[in-house]
């Protein structure tokens, strides 16, 4: 391992000076050098659904070092800003803090702290629109970032929404919007191109997602938690099959699903 470049420096003072240094014209890493806001941002995003992963695994061991990796994203994005005269760390830093004590009156002002949690996320909201309005974000939908993961984008869309009253008033309507959908998809699939398949799937999605908003369900997490299972039987009936000496290729579906089937008895606890 090289000698540390910065002895005298620790925490985040040092993280800034490699930074510095890898993006140095003259003496950096070639590859850090190419990089751009753009270039980096698929990065920043994946590093964010990391962290989420190692909470959710409560694998807190890990969680130290996915959170070193998005730091790094704040970091990176920082110094080019800083190269290109936009903004550098310290005023990234100041905005949110600035942010936090305007966003919390209660405890860094003299207003009240006894309010429930519906009240303060109403207090919340009603700070951000005028923050928004202060931009000159005067729609409804203005301000939801486009760079969100789809399903989050979609109750937030759905949420700002439902604020002004546009909204359905049971979870029972949404679900026969989402059996209307599927009807449609089905109409599509068997009459229509990809393009028409496509959207008609985009609907139903957003609808579900729509489901989940009036269920109090995260879709997000819902579907982790979907993706966590499925991987987690998969490997089960990958176990199984090695232990006749087979893989999945030389298996077919019904050995599979019987396998599966024993996988889920298994969990359930018979």
């Amino acid at each position: 391992m090289p000698d540390d470049p910065f002895p005298g420096l620790t925490g985040l003072p040092r993280l800034r000076a490699i930074m510095a240094r890898l993006r140095d014209p003259e003496t950096g890493c070639p590859w850090d050098i190419e990089q751009d806001f753009a270039s980096i941002a698929p990065y920043t995003i994946e590093e964010a659904h990391e962290v989420a992963d190692a909470i959710a695994r409560e694998a807190w061991d890990e969680l130290e070092g996915e959170l070193g990796d998005l730091l790094l994203q704040v970091v990176y994005h920082a110094q080019m800003a800083e190269e290109a005269g936009h903004f550098d760390f310290d005023r990234v830093a100041q905005r949110i803090a600035d942010k936090m004590v305007a966003r919390h009156p209660h405890v860094f002002g003299d207003e009240s702290r006894d309010k429930s949690a519906a009240q303060q996320t109403r207090d919340w909201e009603a700070v951000k629109a005028a923050e928004r309005a202060a931009r000159a974000e005067t729609g409804v939908l203005d301000g939801v970032a486009l760079g969100l993961p789809a399903l989050t984008r979609a109750v937030k869309l759905q949420t700002r929404a439902a604020r002004v009253g546009f909204d359905w008033p049971e979870a029972g309507d949404v679900l026969d919007k989402i059996t209307e959908e599927a009807r449609e998809l089905t109409e599509a699939r068997d009459r229509l191109g990809a393009a028409e398949i496509a959207e008609e799937f985009g609907d139903l999605m957003f609808v579900m997602a729509n489901l989940a908003r009036h269920l109090g369900v995260d879709p997000e997490a819902a579907l982790r938690g979907a993706n966590a299972k499925f991987t987690r039987r998969f490997n089960a009936v990958e176990a199984a099959l090695d232990a006749k000496g087979k893989a999945p290729q030389d298996s077919d579906l019904a050995e599979m699903d019987a396998l599966w089937e024993a996988a889920k008895r298994a969990e359930r606890g018979g």
